[in-house]
This record gives C-alpha cells, sequence and structure tokens, in this order.
C-alpha cells in the first residue's frame, strides 16, 4: 500500500492504472495533445457575426451538437396523442451566443418546423437534414443572451443503436418512451445534443386522461381538462440532454419523499405489483443512501425509478434524477437491486460530473460498474476484492478503456476495465485517501464536464 506522503495522488493514479491495463497509454495521448497544443493560425474574430458551428466537433457523434452558443434552459411543451402518435410541441430554448452569430443549428429530426422566434421576432430557418438552421432577423453579439421559440410537429422516430439497440423516440400501444444514449433528445424537441452543454429544463406534457406522463426532476403539479391532462416537471440541476426522458403510458405512479425530497416511481401496469422490477425500485432510496455515504451528498432535488414493460428497450439508463430499467433485468423473476445501484451511482458519476467528449465514457461507466461491486458487498454478495479478481481474470487486454472508439463505447473495456483501474487506484492510496478523492470530485465538479486528463490531475 502506498501513502500520500510518499506519492502524489496523481503519481499513485498513474501505476494504479499501469497495474490492471494500459489504459495509461490513452491517459498519456490525452495530457500529451493537451501539453502540445499549439496555434496554427490567426484565431477567429469571435465578435464578427457568423455561422455557428453545425456539429460539436465530437466524432463519437458525428453530426451531433453546434456551436456559437451555450444553452441555459430549455422549456418544453409537448402533446402526445397515442392515437395517431402525433406529437405536438413549443420549446423555448434560452442560451447566450459565445461568439458573433449571424446564423445557428439546432439539432432536430424529422419533425416538422413551423415558426421560429429569437427574442419574439420572427426568424428565417431551413432544415439540413437533422439540423434546424436558424437565421434571425438581426445578429447576434457575442455574450447576447437570447431566447428561440420553435413550434413543430410531426410522428417521432426511433433511432437505431447497434450496441444498445432502439432508443430515441418509442411508440408504444398506449403511449411512449423517449430515451437513449449518446443521443434521443432530438427525437422530440430541439436541442444541442452533446453532453458538453447543460442547462436546466421546465417540461410540461399534455396526454389524454387516465394515462401518466413522467420526465425529468422534481413534479410540478398537473391539470386536467377537455379530456387531457398536463403533467409538469422542472429539474433546476444542469442536465446533458441524453439524459432527458419522456414515459407516456399506463403506469402505477407512486409519489412520496425521501429525506424532504420528492421520490417519485412508475412501474408498467402490465408488470405485477409485488413483481421483481417494483420490489428492485423500492430499494432506490435505501441504495442512495448507501452510495451517498460514499461518493458525497445525493446531487439532484429528487429521486424515483421507471420499470418499462416494452421489451425493445434492452437497457436501463441513468436518466437524471429518475433512471428508466427495461424489463429484461427482471425476467428471472428475482429483485436485481445491483442495477439499480449501477444506475443510481450515475447520479453521481455521468449525471452531475458530466463528460466533456464521449471518447472519456469510461468515467461514467467505470465507476457505476464500480458501485455496483461495492453494493454486492453491502449487501451481502461477493467482495469488491473478488469481484476485482473475477473480471481482471476474465478481461480481454486487447480493447482500450479511454477513447476505446464508437463501436466500443459500450463494451466490456469501458465497463469492467474501467471498474478494475478504481479498484487498483483504491489499493494504491488506500482506502481514506479513495473515499476522499471520489467525495472530492463529486463535490468540486459538481453540475459541470470533465476529461480524463481532469480525473488524473
Amino acid at each position: 500500500m502506498v501513502r500520500t506522503g510518499e506519492r502524489t495522488v496523481g503519481q499513485a493514479f498513474g501505476l494504479a492504472v499501469h497495474t490492471v491495463s494500459r489504459i495509461h497509454a490513452g491517459l498519456t495521448v490525452c495530457l500529451v495533445a493537451a501539453a502540445l497544443a499549439v496555434c496554427t493560425g490567426a484565431p477567429p474574430d469571435p465578435d464578427r457575426p457568423r455561422a455557428g458551428a453545425a456539429d460539436a466537433g465530437d466524432p463519437y457523434v458525428p453530426g451531433r451538437g453546434n456551436g456559437g452558443y451555450d444553452v441555459a434552459a430549455y422549456r418544453l411543451r409537448v402533446r402526445y396523442d397515442p392515437a395517431d402518435d402525433r406529437l405536438t410541441g413549443h420549446a423555448t430554448v434560452t442560451a447566450t451566443a459565445t461568439t458573433g452569430l449571424s446564423r445557428f443549428n439546432l439539432d432536430l429530426s424529422g419533425l416538422t418546423v413551423g415558426a421560429v422566434r429569437v427574442d419574439g421576432a420572427p426568424a428565417r430557418h431551413a432544415r439540413d437534414s437533422d439540423e434546424l438552421v436558424v437565421t434571425p432577423a438581426r445578429s447576434l453579439a457575442r455574450g447576447t443572451r437570447f431566447a428561440v421559440d420553435v413550434e413543430y410537429t410531426g410522428v417521432p422516430q426511433p433511432v437505431g443503436n447497434t450496441a444498445l439497440g432502439l432508443g430515441g423516440f418509442l411508440a408504444t400501444a398506449d403511449g411512449a418512451v423517449a430515451l437513449g444514449q449518446p443521443d434521443s433528445a432530438a427525437t422530440w424537441y430541439p436541442v444541442n445534443d452533446h453532453p458538453s452543454d447543460k442547462a436546466t429544463y421546465d417540461i410540461e406534457v399534455t396526454v389524454p386522461d387516465g394515462l401518466a406522463a413522467v420526465s425529468n426532476g422534481v413534479p410540478a403539479g398537473r391539470v386536467s381538462g377537455g379530456g387531457w391532462t398536463t403533467w409538469r416537471w422542472a429539474e433546476r440541476a444542469p442536465m446533458a440532454s441524453y439524459l432527458s426522458m419522456l414515459v407516456i403510458g399506463d403506469y402505477r405512479v407512486a409519489t412520496g419523499t425521501h429525506h424532504g425530497r420528492p421520490m417519485v416511481t412508475a412501474v408498467a401496469a402490465s408488470l405485477p405489483a409485488d413483481g421483481p422490477a417494483a420490489v428492485s425500485l423500492a430499494r432506490t432510496g435505501e441504495i442512495v443512501d448507501f452510495l451517498a455515504d460514499r461518493l458525497g451528498p445525493y446531487p439532484f432535488d429528487s429521486y424515483g425509478g421507471i420499470a418499462l414493460a416494452d421489451g425493445r428497450v434492452s437497457y436501463a439508463l441513468e436518466t437524471q434524477s429518475r433512471p428508466v430499467y427495461g424489463p429484461s433485468f427482471f425476467r428471472s423473476g428475482r429483485p436485481d437491486p445491483v442495477v439499480v445501484a449501477h444506475e443510481l451511482a450515475h447520479q453521481w458519476f455521468g449525471d452531475s460530473v458530466s463528460l466533456a467528449r464521449w471518447s472519456d465514457i469510461w468515467l461514467n461507466e467505470g465507476f457505476a460498474t464500480y458501485a455496483e461491486w461495492l453494493w454486492l458487498e453491502h449487501d451481502g454478495g461477493r467482495t469488491v476484492e473478488r469481484s476485482f479478481a473475477a473480471h481482471y481474470a476474465a478481461t480481454d487486454w486487447s480493447q482500450p478503456s479511454v477513447d476505446p472508439g464508437r463501436a466500443n463505447m459500450f463494451g466490456n473495456a469501458v465497463y469492467q476495465r474501467g471498474a478494475l483501474a478504481v479498484h487498483a487506484l483504491r489499493r494504491t492510496v488506500g482506502d481514506e485517501v479513495f473515499f476522499r478523492i471520489l467525495r472530492s470530485w463529486t463535490a468540486e465538479r459538481r453540475g459541470g464536464n470533465v476529461t480524463t486528463a481532469d480525473f488524473v490531475a
């Protein structure tokens, strides 16, 4: 065991990672690239109005995200009718220009745009594949705060992902589900669809009476009239767009409190009321408290979870404040609190402390996988050391954890090798320093975006 008086924590992490994989090569590339970055020409004048970038520049999600502005808030008002799968929406996007803008883009897939206004004035707009190109009546000066209103309608579509399965907007027999990683938001509202641009959300969803409409954050009331009910939700902590979700349909929705904050769970009505999904979600508060003791205070204003019955969703996703679980985790007939621990750990690692670029996804999945090992030991299962040994023996060392490539961003190297590196760090610096590192990381980086180099530092 190495004490911090003998080596710096940064050196210790380098040694720890070296013991379990060649991940250190990726870290070195990241650090050297940052250190040796040079400017190869005169920088553009940020005050001269120009077109905002139509891409965030992340090769893992080509075409997603945009440049030239920073979103502060989304206000989404959508109406969905399962009878014809039609969605009608009005989005208000409040942002600040980070450079002079003559026009800018929003990501929006497949839906038809009606009126667009910038600060209340009509703006020209055009479609370029999955991009909505907006030209305001007057250029926006750098530093200008502005609001974009977009009216849109259509039948939203799913997004195929070879690693995870279907995501995006999925129509169901009784409603719809909108979620997915790394992208899904643009299938149901205009958005800067990259985790580097986090924002707050107000979400209003109007559906036929009798259906639930559950989203992120704190429940902000519901109003019924004329055969329709509007459900309101508010997420005041900055949220990456892929963590936004919408679940509409026949669900048993339970609202309570946990440590004075709302606890909202929703279980598909077709699943047993006392079945494994409901039993697993019922442990949400207990698992959050266990994780908070090790990772630091829970970072959001509400808790919960949603259990789906739609088999097309073959994954669980850490949608902010309220993870969504596909039915495959509960088909054995037994509860699965381990998957709940994984998705709840993401509330710290991935949701509160978010990625600046997808190539560092191990920062999300490695730590969430390690939280599974911690919970399993706490809940009477195998120890963390046994989990480490089992996965170490079974690991394919040919795949990197850092920058694994888009095709492997959800592969075992990201999850299991990432967790191996986390435990090697713990072995190297000792328990006291290790858990202090985790609590400091989640506190200091709360609400922000990070890279592997940031964690090394």
